[in-house]
């Protein structure tokens, strides 16, 4: 249970499933339609009802798997990375998730830049410490 392979594999499944689940919610309250827009396409509202329901179902998983692998991939990150810094440093603080939301951050938006990358970190290491500091108040 302490390992940190294990910690990265549990939180990346357990963000996976809690993704899918929150996608899937999203996509059912999302007021647009598919194929609403799209130009060269036949307005959903046109088609059959059954031809209607496949299209929104095909939308509604597409959206959740979406979810569900952006979700895992920032849990398995986020606590992998957690977890070797705590293992490195032999200390349980507020630093350790502050460290881990910045590169957590970083990577996440490594591809679009530096500029992107500087501020993922510091987005993720502010709303990481801000976690940690109400999960640590007595």
């Amino acid at each position: 249970m302490e390992s940190c392979p294990f910690k990265t594999v549990l939180s990346g499944g357990a963000g996976f499933a809690l993704g899918g689940v929150f996608g899937l919610f999203m996509a059912s309250m999302s007021y647009d339609t598919p194929m609403s827009g799209a130009a060269g396409t036949t307005p959903i509202t046109s088609l059959p009802l059954r031809q209607q329901l496949k299209v929104g179902f095909k939308d509604m998983g597409m959206r959740s798997w979406s979810s569900a692998k952006n979700f895992g991939k920032v849990g398995a990150i986020f606590s992998g990375t957690e977890c070797c810094i705590e293992g490195f440093r032999a200390k349980n603080d507020i630093y350790n998730g502050v460290a881990a939301g910045c590169v957590t951050g970083g990577a996440l938006a490594a591809s679009a830049g530096p500029q992107a990358a500087a501020f993922g970190c510091a987005g993720f290491a502010a709303f990481s410490a801000a976690i940690d500091y109400y999960l640590r108040m007595d």
